[in-house]
């Protein structure tokens, strides 16, 4: 259910809560949304790079890395290559594991494979350049860190972050001001502001679909 909890979060976080709309109720939408697959698919790069994703690969197999070794310089072998495969269509329904091969392990189900791409997914231009922002973010951490004794290939976004921000005394990450690479803090600023025109994108749909009312 990749897709429906992707879209659970970016109808969520697209929209910047303020004292006017935070009490804003979230309604069960109407089933326009379930066939708008650019809207899918704009909702799941959101998540991606949204700084509230906060998967880390310290907690687990990181599976969130939507590009290959080579895309981003890695120096060593992912863990993962799921959410890359799922962008390319590659993922198979099956209830047998077949080496080298990602696979749903479920009984079938029509809403959960409705969802499941077949052949590549296709990204507006505004998720383009969340993408594009992202692999040059992801790119700079490993042509920094790979020859560093604190490097993980399977480093996630918030991982990352971590890597150059630091935490507090609290254990509070520190704020993107205190990272001293002044090249991430540039690429991190691009990506965020990828971000927010993808937001904008979604805040459309938000609307139009009824998960909201004006």
């Amino acid at each position: 259910m990749l897709i429906p909890f992707a879209v659970y979060f970016s109808v969520r976080h697209c929209i910047k809560a303020t004292w006017i709309n935070d009490r804003d109720q979230f309604l069960a939408p109407n089933k326009k949304w379930e066939k708008d697959t650019e809207f899918h698919n704009d909702c799941l790069i959101f998540m991606l790079f949204h700084g509230q994703n906060k998967i880390t690969c310290k907690e687990g197999i990181n599976h969130f890395i939507p590009f290959s070794e080579k895309d981003i310089d890695a120096a060593e072998a992912f863990e993962s290559h799921f959410m890359l495969e799922f962008i390319q269509g590659k993922i198979k329904i099956s209830n047998k594991k077949k080496k080298g091969q990602q696979e749903f392990d479920f009984q079938s189900d029509e809403l959960e494979s409705t969802f499941i791409p077949t052949k590549p997914l296709i990204f507006s231009d505004e998720a383009k350049e969340v993408l594009q922002a992202g692999k040059e973010f992801f790119k700079h951490y490993h042509e920094q860190a790979k020859d560093k004794e604190n490097y993980n290939p399977n480093a996630a976004l918030y991982d990352i972050k971590a890597h150059f921000q630091g935490f507090n005394d609290k254990g509070k990450m520190n704020p993107p001001q205190k990272a001293k690479d002044e090249a991430y803090k540039d690429k991190l600023g691009e990506l965020n502001y990828a971000l927010k025109n993808l937001a904008k994108k979604i805040e459309v749909k938000v609307y139009e679909y009824e998960f909201l009312l004006e």
